[in-house]
């Protein structure tokens, strides 16, 4: 068999474990506030967001998987792209797996995103970057979750003037059921932008090994690209089957006290903020949007009742996650170019 496929079907099946752990790191966005709230169990939290984000394909347009296809310039006569996607995979998997034993819910996109800047950038430099794609995912990193913060303040003041004259206990029962809702919008925009992200890694190394045309487009239609819309979306569902038990109690526990009117209001708006994103091609961090909507929700009652010792941990690690996965990739990538015969 030849060693450049050979090299493209690992590529793929990092790519595909990849997309488990994303769902995985990332389930806490889904379920957190359903899980906190106790609308839900936590085993039924993470078998509802699972569905949602498996049947996420039918609702969304492959863009968001198109930007992250189109990141590094490759040049598909030259079979080192091959390995500069799988040392971008390798960094935003590390990341994502560091983050994840200290618990903090940092971003797998901007893992990913900085992880095949790395490794174009440690193989041909600055050149080999799409910056304008950079450019725009780094506008959405503060955008996200201040459109989240924005949207759950606003829906909280709506809600709590609506109801203003229900008891509590009322408005506790008509929102234990409207979670539901919520929370499958939410799932469902979570699959929609998160697996797509993990399509265009795959369409990346396809390309780079001369097997796709660079122009090529991913559809539900055609049967050459049909296998990475199923393959990524049945991933990102399993992983979030499985859940990311110590993400969970940050997002959902530590950050604020939430009861079902506050986790309906935080994931409609995250929810409408991740559609918005993936409308327009571009893969946000749902964990930036979700911990923005949770915020806003909080600050409508009592700014003190947030915990800002968390919410300064997350964001420091939004921060570093960019910069800290491009160094792992770029070291992952320089790591194979002392030991292949190829460089």
């Amino acid at each position: 068999m030849d060693p450049v496929f050979t090299i493209v079907i690992i590529t793929v099946i990092v790519a595909l474990i990849f997309d488990v752990i994303n769902g995985f790191h990332d389930a806490a966005n889904s379920i957190a506030t359903v899980v906190s709230t106790r609308v839900l169990s936590p085993r039924w939290a993470v078998l509802w967001a699972a569905f949602f984000n498996f049947i996420a394909m039918f609702v969304f347009a492959p863009k968001v998987a198109d930007t992250i296809s189109k990141i590094i310039i490759i040049d598909a006569k030259d079979t080192a792209f091959v390995y500069v996607v799988l040392a971008g995979l390798l960094g935003g998997i590390i990341w994502d797996l560091v983050t994840w034993w200290f618990g903090l819910p940092t971003s797998s996109s901007h893992a990913l995103i900085g992880g095949l800047t790395g490794a174009g950038l440690a193989y041909q430099g600055a050149q080999t970057i799409r910056w304008e794609k950079i450019v725009q995912t780094a506008t959405f990193i503060p955008l996200a979750p201040l459109i989240g913060f924005a949207m759950a303040f606003l829906l909280m003041i709506a809600v709590y003037w609506a109801f203003r004259r229900w008891s509590p206990r009322r408005v506790d029962g008509v929102f234990r059921k409207g979670q539901l809702v919520s929370a499958a919008l939410y799932s469902l925009g979570h699959g929609g932008n998160d697996a797509q992200k993990t399509m265009g890694v795959i369409v990346a190394v396809l390309v780079a090994a001369g097997i796709f045309s660079s122009d090529v487009e991913l559809s539900l239609n055609h049967w050459n690209t049909l296998w990475i819309i199923l393959a990524c979306h049945a991933a990102m569902a399993v992983g979030t089957a499985m859940g990311g038990w110590r993400i969970v109690k940050t997002m959902g526990m530590k950050l604020t006290k939430l009861k079902p009117v506050h986790g309906f209001c935080a994931e409609t708006a995250g929810a409408f903020t991740i559609f918005l994103a993936t409308k327009m091609g571009i893969p946000i961090s749902t964990t930036h949007t979700i911990a923005g909507s949770i915020i806003g929700v909080g600050s409508t009652t009592n700014m003190a009742g947030i915990n800002w010792k968390i919410a300064f941990r997350i964001v420091l690690a939004w921060v570093l996650t960019i910069p800290a996965s491009a160094i792992v990739s770029a070291l992952c990538f320089w790591a194979i170019q002392a030991f292949h015969p190829l460089f």
